[in-house]
């Protein structure tokens, strides 16, 4: 089938979209929207308020305005997850340049030997030596105007500059279960699988908020490990659907706390649903009386 649909103007945007049934209070307001937020932005959060997915046709009621609050709420819920996300990255290099190190030297990472499985430990080495190309850190530009051999800096000048998927990467292909459960402790984690899957996770989180892509509603591909009895406050297992935003709020709750124990997470999360009430929680995996568990109190 070959496509045929031309492009659109706001104003016929917005007609189309009237003509499928959908309210727009403000049409002057909803034209500077569209000018900075394009339609197929939008189009996720309209989704919701279809009663006819095929044909895109609105439940009764249903308003531009209504779409607007709920990619409000996205864009502050990406923030605040960005934010969380960023400290458990910022921790876990710290503790892996910090232990690894200390017994295996400055350039584990590059020892074959001591990971699992070799393919994807090239694989690493590739993306860190590019990673190291493109950086205009001073540390690494000074570092490689004057040492000529390694070929690269010393892990705790190379992981600062490593994204966090090759970290990921580095810390679940590592051999030395020891030193991976030595540092899950320090994340009051009684085993390093559970942080190994919470890692997994959060880098897929985190790609989805480095592309702005929505995240309230959305099914996620790797399913964090929730069902492990743990030391620090925690959710009462089984939660529900362990693909949703729910499960991710967790960990990264759980794993801030041990980071930063005066964290305003909770404060700010609740802080966001109650300033859009008509957001439905229920899509993103949260269960009744949440707040009463252990670990959002």
């Amino acid at each position: 089938m070959k496509y045929s649909k031309q492009p659109l103007d706001y104003t016929e945007i917005l007609d189309l979209l009237e003509s499928r049934g959908l309210v727009i209070h403000d049409m002057a307001k909803a034209i500077e929207c569209l000018k900075v937020v394009s339609y197929f932005r939008l189009d996720n959060y309209f989704h919701p308020m279809e009663s006819d997915k095929v044909h895109h046709i609105f439940k009764p009621g249903s308003t531009f305005e209504n779409a607007m609050n709920l990619y409000s709420f996205d864009c502050g819920l990406r923030e605040l997850i960005f934010t969380a996300i960023q400290a458990v990255e910022i921790a876990l290099r710290s503790k892996m340049i910090h232990h690894i190190s200390l017994q295996y030297g400055a350039f584990w990472f590059t020892d074959e030997s001591l990971f699992r499985d070799s393919i994807i430990q090239h694989k690493c080495m590739e993306q860190i030596k590019q990673e190291l190309k493109r950086t205009r850190e001073e540390f690494i530009i000074e570092h490689s105007a004057k040492y000529t051999e390694p070929d690269v800096p010393p892990v705790w000048k190379t992981l600062e500059v490593t994204s966090f998927g090759t970290l990921s990467k580095l810390f679940c292909n590592f051999a030395d279960n020891k030193i991976k459960k030595r540092i899950a402790r320090e994340f009051n984690l009684p085993q390093h699988l559970v942080l190994e899957s919470w890692i997994k996770s959060a880098v897929v989180l985190r790609n989805y908020l480095a592309h702005h892509s929505r995240v309230w509603n959305r099914k996620f591909p790797i399913k964090p490990q929730m069902t492990t009895p743990l030391r620090g406050k925690w959710v009462t297992p089984p939660i529900g659907n362990y693909d949703k935003l729910y499960s991710q709020l967790c960990y990264l709750q759980y794993l801030l706390d041990v980071i930063r124990p005066y964290n305003d997470f909770t404060l700010r999360l609740k802080k966001l649903l109650g300033e859009h009430s008509n957001v439905d929680i229920c899509a993103m995996g949260f269960p009744t009386n949440w707040e009463c568990e252990p670990l959002w109190m």
